[in-house]
């Protein structure tokens, strides 16, 4: 199966040779926040343009904008496009891609079931035609297919070990590093490969802390909307939960902004594995019942539907999850996925 980063490596390279592009960034997303996670795999784009990019986007980019890509009929836009040949009318444009010799993108979202997990920004240099309309389409096209298969990296299940206490970074109005503490220090030292900027404390912050640092500043500026809250699994399987918030000085401005990293509690890591699984908001439903020791007649009154509707989604459950009985399902949520974020957090006394 590989992994999500093998998966952006091998779209990419069959993508380009049909909707060809000089820059690239692939970037995998919490499904309930939109917020980059890990991984990203970033092509001819440094850490410091990731960087970059997501200043100007949580700035209040308004052209194609990633949050109205996940709810538009196609999820998939040209910068040129979309301005009518006039991409000076963006933001991004006039910060980030004209300063680094880029003169259209193509950006879309990968999405299912109504959720988004990943995005892909694909770029040409100037001089270049810009993307058209059927490339739009070819793109968009991509779109639930790869979201699927994104997807499907959630569900493994995740690392018994905690990695200690909550470890704390803490940033200035300029997104640089002020102090880290040895906990955040073994937290990143598990964050899965990707686009890192250097700092002078001996530690590569990744990008996807860096866009949550950044979120969490547009927010209190008032040039946001959300929360500044991902989920990101390490390399050792082991779920990590990174959230911000911004600290004001004196004068009621944003001096400082805290970034927290910490294990993942059941609670966050539990919506993403069912609904890593493919299961549809009824089929989500039912799951629910059928947990809590639910018989079919039950589930048919507490749901209003028939009981042979209820046994038609719980076909379908068990198709989905590879199961073939009602202890089978409750063993492969529990016993695989939840107990071991519920075990890492458990204190035994004699």
């Amino acid at each position: 199966m590989g992994t999500a980063l093998d998966l952006f490596a091998q779209a990419s390279h069959r993508l380009r040779r049909k909707v060809p592009f000089d820059a690239a960034v692939w970037r995998a997303v919490d499904p309930f926040t939109g917020l980059p996670t890990a991984p990203i795999l970033g092509e001819h784009v440094t850490a410091e343009g990731c960087a970059a990019y997501w200043d100007v986007e949580l700035g209040g980019e308004t052209v194609n904008a990633f949050a109205d890509l996940a709810r538009a009929a196609t999820p998939a836009a040209g910068l040129r496009e979309s301005t009518g040949g006039l991409p000076a009318r963006s933001a991004l444009y006039r910060d980030f891609m004209r300063p680094r010799g880029l003169d259209d993108e193509m950006r879309a979202v990968l999405r299912v079931d109504g959720l988004p997990w990943g995005q892909i920004s694909l770029f040409r240099h100037r001089g270049e035609a810009p993307f058209t309309e059927a490339e739009t389409r070819l793109v968009a096209e991509l779109s639930g297919p790869l979201a699927k298969r994104l997807r499907a990296f959630a569900t493994p299940s995740a690392d018994t070990h905690a990695a200690g206490g909550p470890g704390l970074l803490l940033f200035d109005r300029e997104g640089r590093l002020l102090s880290v503490n040895d906990e955040a220090r073994r937290h990143l030292d598990d964050m899965p490969p990707g686009p890192a900027a250097d700092t002078p404390w001996g530690v590569r912050i990744p990008a996807w802390v860096h866009s949550t640092a950044a979120r969490a500043k547009a927010v209190t500026e008032g040039r946001a909307e959300g929360g500044a809250r991902i989920r990101i699994r390490g390399r050792s399987g082991r779920w990590m939960v990174c959230h911000a918030s911004c600290l004001r000085g004196p004068d009621g401005r944003v001096a400082q902004t805290a970034v927290v990293v910490e294990d993942a509690p059941a609670s966050e890591v539990a919506p993403l594995i069912v609904r890593a699984y493919g299961l549809t908001a009824r089929e989500l439903e039912i799951t629910e019942h059928l947990s809590r020791g639910l018989g079919t007649g039950e589930i048919a009154a507490a749901l209003f539907i028939s009981p042979h509707t209820v046994r038609d989604h719980v076909k379908a459950v068990f198709g989905k999850l590879g199961v073939s009985s009602r202890r089978e399902l409750v063993a492969t949520l529990f016993t695989e996925h939840y107990a071991p974020l519920g075990e890492s957090g458990t204190v035994r006394t004699v």
